[in-house]
C-alpha cells in the first residue's frame, strides 16, 4: 500500500473537516498524496506510514482553500512597499505616516502610496492644502482605500497644469473649493490627469509587490484568486499580465490565479481582438490564465459616480440632477457582451449602483439570448444596490452575485457618506446577499483588496452578523439590514467552492477524493462558538497541492 504524504487527523479525538459540498458534509481526517486528497476518514488514517506527515486536527476546522474572487494582490503588495495609510483612521495618523515616509525616501521623485478612508475628512474629500504641510518640496499622489479617488498636494496639481479652468472628465470628477478652483481631491477619471504623469514601477519592482502580495493572501489561508485588473497600465503600478506570466514561468506562483482583463471604456469593440491576444499570451501558464474580462461599468456611491435608477439625494431627502455614470454605453456594453461570451470569456463586471447591476444582468440576457447558454461563469462584483425586480435574475441567467461581504455593515463611510445620499428606500437594498440566497442565485465572494482586508473570516463575520468584528471600527452600530445575513456555512461555500466555480478552477473548492490538495487550517470551528465570534479566527496553515506555502 502506498503511503500518504500527509495526514490531517484527529485522531483518537476526531478532526472536523468542512468539506464544502452540497450538502455541507463533514469528515474525521484527510490525506493527500502527490498534490491531490487520496482519502478521507478511515481510510485516510489507514494511509499513515513512518514517513507520513500528521497534521493534528483537535479543536482546528481544515476547510478547502479559500478563494478570493476579486482582489488585486500586485497593487496591495505594492502599497504595502510604499506609504501604506491601511490601518490608520484619522487625518492627523495619515499625515504622520505621510511626513514619516517622505522624511524616510528622500530621493524619491513622488511620494506614492495610498488606503486612506473617506470618512475621514468633511465630505469624503481631503485637501491638498494639508498636504502641502508635509510633502512641501514634490508631488504626492496618494489613492483612497478603494481605488476611486487620490488625494494630491499642490505640487501634483501644478506639474499636471490641472487649474479651476480644467474641466472634468466624462468619467470622473475634481473636487473644487468654493471658487471652483482644485481642492486636492481627484475622483475616477480625474485622477488619470495627475497619474498618467507617475514614473513607472521597475519590473523587478512589480516581481516584488506580487510576492508581497501573494504571502499576505497566502496568511489568511488563500489558496487562489482572481486579479480583477489586468492587461492595462491602470495605474502607475504598471500592468500585472506580464508580471503574472514571467513570474508563472519562473516558478514563483504558489497560488493559482486568473487574470481579468482590463476592457478599455476609452475604445470600443475593435479592441477584442486584443484581449484575444492578450489571453493567448498566457496560455500555456501552470497557475495563470487570462480568461476572464473586467468590466467596469460605475464608480462608487460616496463619490456619486454609481450609476443609479433615480438621482442621487442632496443628503436632506431631496432629488438632485445627479445619477451617477455609466461607464460603458450599454448598446455596446451588450454587443461586447455577447462577443466576448461567444470567444470563451468570463465576464467580469463592477457594479455598485442599481443602474450598473440592471445594464450588466442585461448584458448577459444578451449574450444567452444569442448565443445559448456556454456554461461561462459570468459574475458581478460588490452588488451594493440591487433593485428588487433585478434579484431573481440572477439566478435565471445563471450570474454569479460576487460578494465583497465586509462592506454589508455600518461604519463611518456608510453612515456619513452613503445612506443619506440614497434615501431610506435605496438603503435598504443595500448588499442583499440573503435575498440573493432565497432567490437560489449562485454565490461567490472576494475582498477587492488592498480596498478591505483580505481576510475571509473577517468578511465571512460580517456576512454572518450584519456588523464589522468589535475591532474593525469606533463605534457600536447595529446590525445592517440583518434580515440579509447570511448563515455560516452558505458564506463558506461562497468563499470556496463558489469562488472556485466563477475562477474556473474544477479540481478545487471543495474537499473530495481526486481534488488537488488545495487547503487551509483554521484554529478553531468556527461552527461551535458564538456568531459573533466568527472574526476572532485565525489562519494556522495554508497547503497548495499538498506543500505548505504558509505556517503561523
Amino acid at each position: 500500500m502506498t503511503r500518504a504524504d500527509i495526514v490531517f487527523t484527529g485522531g483518537a479525538y476526531g478532526g472536523r473537516v468542512f468539506l464544502s459540498d452540497a450538502s455541507r458534509s463533514r469528515a474525521d481526517s484527510v490525506a493527500v498524496r502527490d498534490g491531490r486528497i487520496v482519502a478521507l476518514d478511515r481510510e485516510a488514517v489507514a494511509l499513515i506510514g513512518p514517513g507520513t506527515e500528521i497534521v493534528d486536527l483537535e479543536g482546528r476546522m481544515l476547510v478547502p482553500g479559500f478563494q478570493d474572487a476579486h482582489v488585486h494582490p500586485l497593487w496591495g503588495g505594492l502599497d504595502m512597499l510604499r506609504c501604506d495609510l491601511a490601518g490608520l483612521s484619522t487625518q492627523d495618523e495619515y499625515l504622520a505616516r505621510i511626513a514619516e515616509y517622505a522624511t524616510g525616501h528622500p530621493d524619491d521623485g513622488w511620494v506614492l502610496g495610498g488606503g486612506w478612508q473617506m470618512s475621514a475628512f468633511p465630505g469624503g474629500a481631503p485637501a491638498a492644502e494639508a498636504l502641502d504641510r508635509v510633502v512641501p518640496d514634490r508631488p504626492a499622489f496618494l489613492p483612497n482605500r478603494d481605488g476611486h479617488g487620490a488625494w494630491v498636494n499642490s505640487r501634483a496639481l501644478e506639474l499636471a497644469g490641472v487649474t479651476r479652468e480644467t474641466p472634468d472628465p466624462d468619467d470622473g470628477r475634481i473636487e473644487r473649493d468654493a471658487s471652483g478652483a482644485p481642492s486636492g481631491t481627484l475622483h475616477e477619471g480625474a485622477m488619470s490627469l495627475v497619474n498618467r504623469l507617475l514614473p513607472p514601477e521597475p519590473h523587478e519592482r512589480l516581481r516584488e509587490a506580487l510576492a508581497v502580495g501573494q504571502r499576505h493572501l497566502h496568511s489568511f489561508g488563500i489558496t487562489a484568486w482572481q486579479d480583477a485588473i489586468v492587461g492595462t497600465q491602470y495605474s502607475d503600478a504598471g500592468d500585472p499580465l506580464p508580471v503574472y506570466i514571467a513570474a508563472d514561468r519562473a516558478g514563483e506562483l504558489t497560488g493559482r490565479v486568473v487574470g481579468s482583463l482590463w476592457w478599455d471604456r476609452t475604445r470600443g469593440l475593435e479592441q477584442i481582438d486584443d484581449l484575444v491576444a492578450m489571453r493567448e499570451s498566457a496560455a500555456g501558464g501552470r497557475r495563470f490564465a487570462a480568461t476572464s474580462i473586467k468590466i467596469m461599468q460605475d464608480g462608487v456611491a460616496e463619490n456619486f459616480t454609481a450609476s443609479m435608477l433615480e438621482p442621487y439625494c442632496d443628503g436632506h431627502g431631496h432629488p438632485t440632477e445627479n445619477a451617477g455614470i455609466s461607464f460603458v454605453d450599454p448598446e455596446v456594453l451588450n454587443e461586447a457582451a455577447a462577443r466576448l461570451d461567444a470567444l470563451g470569456f468570463t465576464l467580469h463586471f463592477h457594479a455598485i449602483g442599481d443602474r450598473a447591476v440592471r445594464e450588466c444582468l442585461d448584458a448577459v440576457e444578451t449574450a444567452l439570448r444569442r448565443n445559448g447558454p456556454l456554461g461561462n461563469p459570468h459574475h458581478i462584483s460588490h452588488i451594493q444596490v440591487v433593485h428588487p425586480d433585478d434579484v431573481p435574475r440572477f439566478r435565471r441567467l445563471g450570474v454569479t452575485a460576487n460578494m465583497q461581504m465586509l462592506w454589508a455593515t455600518l461604519e463611518p463611510q456608510m453612515v456619513d457618506l452613503t445612506l443619506p445620499f440614497l434615501g431610506e428606500t435605496r438603503s435598504s437594498w443595500q448588499y442583499p446577499f440573503g435575498d440573493l440566497l432565497r432567490s437560489g442565485a449562485p454565490l461567490a465572494a472576494g475582498s477587492d483588496w488592498s480596498v478591505s482586508t483580505p481576510d475571509p473570516m473577517a468578511a465571512i463575520h460580517t456576512a454572518v452578523n450584519r456588523r464589522s468584528a468589535p475591532s474593525e471600527w469606533e463605534g457600536d452600530y447595529p446590525p445592517f439590514l440583518p434580515e440579509q445575513a447570511l448563515d455560516l456555512g452558505t458564506a463558506l461555500q461562497a468563499y470556496t467552492a463558489g469562488s472556485a466555480r466563477v475562477n474556473s478552477l474544477p479540481e478545487t473548492g471543495v474537499i473530495r477524493v481526486g481534488m488537488l490538495a488545495d487547503l487551509a487550517l483554521l484554529d478553531r470551528d468556527p461552527f461551535e462558538g458564538e456568531p459573533e465570534q466568527i472574526g476572532d479566527t485565525r489562519v494556522l496553515g495554508t497547503w497548495v497541492e499538498g506543500v505548505r506555502v504558509f505556517e503561523a
